[in-house]
């Protein structure tokens, strides 16, 4: 815990809800909670187990290799889950995958099915989840309404993680095998040009 108001403070004013700010054990940002106040005693406050994330811990993801367009619109989609906002958080998700199969064609986006698919298997998803992932991703405006689901804070996690293996299967992955096949290269022609033998001179 890194911060939690005034006991006297409390004492005096004796609001509903306190708020309390943590810090996160991985990335040490900070993350605000919400409680509900169940008693006001004389020498101690209890409150409520129960909590309200007011602003979550900022999502991580590596962008290198990622298209500008993918980039700025799948930032937007972390603010809105570190923000709470899970449906704005789909509509993102949509509008960064759309990105996606425009760049990659429609190749790419039969190959990004098939990684869906996958992903499913070994996450053990359950038939609801999946059909949702599958119509906020690879849904379209002529669908029924409505036509991105609602998502809740799990599904929205789940989300999350297939959306960053998505993105690193069809960028970062081709990305850093190309870097790394190229650094390769670059060290195999300079072991041949150090191992050539230079002529003598006839004397």
């Amino acid at each position: 815990m890194s911060a939690v108001p005034r006991f006297e403070e409390l004492q005096i004013y004796r609001p509903s809800q306190v708020g309390i700010v943590y810090r996160c054990d991985a990335c040490h940002a900070p993350i605000f909670l919400r409680f509900t106040v169940r008693i006001y005693a004389a020498s101690r406050i209890e409150l409520s187990p129960q909590f309200v994330e007011v602003e979550r811990a900022r999502e991580k993801f590596s962008f290198t290799y990622v298209p500008e367009e993918v980039e700025l619109l799948f930032r937007e989609a972390l603010t809105c889950f570190s923000s709470g906002a899970f449906n704005a958080f789909a509509s993102m998700c949509r509008r960064t995958a759309q990105a996606v199969f425009a760049d990659l064609g429609e190749a790419g986006k039969l190959r990004l099915f098939d990684e869906l698919n996958e992903v499913r298997e070994l996450a053990a998803l359950s038939a609801d989840t999946f059909a949702k992932l599958k119509s906020v991703l690879f849904g379209t405006a002529s669908d029924p309404r409505p036509n991105i689901p609602a998502l809740d804070g799990y599904e929205a996690g789940v989300a999350l993680e297939v959306m960053k293996d998505l993105l690193y299967e069809a960028y970062v992955r081709k990305g850093k095998l190309q870097q790394a096949m190229l650094v390769r290269r670059f060290f195999l022609d300079e072991t041949t040009q150090t191992n050539i033998t230079p002529l003598s001179n006839a004397g």
